[in-house]
């Protein structure tokens, strides 16, 4: 179209009658009355030019929220906490695995089962959690997603109380909370895994083997191999150099085999 066509393009479109009806529903209206100026689309292309397609309903804005980052140094500075559910015997009937995970150590330092999710049930856990921890105020930091039981004010209040500062999740984003997500799927993917549990007395049964184990006896990769314990209760320090020991003897009787030099324990991190 020249620029005297376009011109009429928008001066019909802009006018009074056509100002609040689609291209679409104006070319219609046009070819009834025995009049074209132009196909539909190229109608919104006129307008486009002149930025006058726009979206006319009201729509939601997502607003852009900040990623959560947080640090811990030590234990008992930032505790990640999460709910799964575990199957039960029949369809629809699931059982209710609360767990508090301490970020630095991968120590879990307090769970629970249960037949429901709820707030209540969070804050009792939390609360000896922290009693169990000797948690002092202004301290530590609760990291968690937005469920329901997060969010619910019995928590809220009991972290108010306990000078605990609580930390979220942006809306839909799962990865912000990996360690507990990490922690349930070591959980899940156990040997020893039942896959689903008869009653809630067996689930608590499993779950406080599996605890024992986790904490006191898994070689935890993300701190290099040392069970959690043993980082929470710091004793990661004497363990790493009795392996460290035991390396440079083995070094020392068989040099040869270590192509890459002498042999160096890994560390865990630091923060």
């Amino acid at each position: 179209l020249c620029s005297q066509e376009k011109a009429a393009v928008r001066e019909v479109l802009n006018s009074e009658r056509f100002m609040d009806r689609s291209p679409r529903d104006v070319y219609a209206s046009l070819l009834d009355e025995g009049r074209y100026l132009c196909h539909w689309r190229t109608m919104y292309w006129v307008m486009a030019e002149h930025d006058e397609v726009q979206e006319r309903r009201s729509q939601r804005r997502h607003p852009a929220y900040p990623r959560p980052e947080l640090a811990a140094t030590a234990p008992n500075q930032l505790w990640s906490w999460d709910i799964t559910k575990l199957l039960g015997p029949a369809k629809w009937v699931y059982y209710y695995l609360y767990v508090v995970l301490d970020v630095f150590s991968r120590y879990v330092v307090g769970w629970m089962l249960a037949e429901q999710e709820s707030g209540d049930l969070a804050e009792r856990l939390i609360a000896k959690s922290c009693a169990d921890q000797n948690i002092r105020p202004d301290v530590l930091t609760l990291h968690a997603d937005r469920g329901a039981a997060m969010t619910s004010k019995p928590v809220s209040r009991l972290l108010q109380d306990l000078e605990v500062s609580k930390s979220f999740s942006r809306p839909h984003t799962p990865d912000d909370n990996p360690f507990s997500e990490a922690q349930f799927k070591t959980l899940k993917y156990a040997p020893n895994y039942p896959g689903w549990f008869e009653t809630p007395q067996d689930a608590r049964r499993w779950a406080r083997d599996f605890f024992r184990w986790y904490n006191h006896q898994h070689h935890h990769s993300g701190i290099a191999l040392l069970t959690p314990a043993m980082v929470h209760f710091g004793q990661a320090e004497r363990i790493l150099q009795q392996r460290q020991a035991v390396l440079s003897q083995a070094y020392q009787n068989h040099p040869h085999r270590f192509v890459r030099g002498r042999p160096q324990v890994p560390q865990p991190p630091t923060i």
